[in-house]
């Protein structure tokens, strides 16, 4: 659960949404900090295809409430896993909460 700016969003269904469109591959939707809202929603995305972050964006902001779009999107080559298979989200966010006071598991 990612709690921005009051309200909370489930990764799972940003990551749904991100899903339906034809250019992922794989993604992992995360809370990264933000001075104003708390946490922001950042993706992790693995293209199948050429598309960009205003793409992306858009398009969750055509099929979410506003404040469930991601407002930032990462490319990436691949998205760390466990042996099972399960994306660690941990691994994910570790970079952008390193040196704060407040963190998330």
């Amino acid at each position: 659960m990612i709690i921005t700016g009051g309200e909370n969003v489930s990764s799972i269904e940003v990551e749904d949404c991100l899903f339906s469109h034809p250019a992922v591959a794989e993604v992992a939707v995360i809370g990264v900090p933000d001075e104003r809202w708390g946490e922001t929603i950042k993706a992790l995305v693995v293209r199948s295809a050429d598309v960009t972050e205003a793409e992306l964006i858009k398009h969750c902001k055509e099929r979410l409430a506003g404040y469930k779009a991601p407002t930032s999107v990462e490319f990436r080559d691949s998205i760390p896993r466990t042996a099972t298979g399960k994306i660690q989200k941990f691994k994910l966010r570790e970079p952008f909460w390193a040196g704060r006071d407040r963190g998330v598991n």
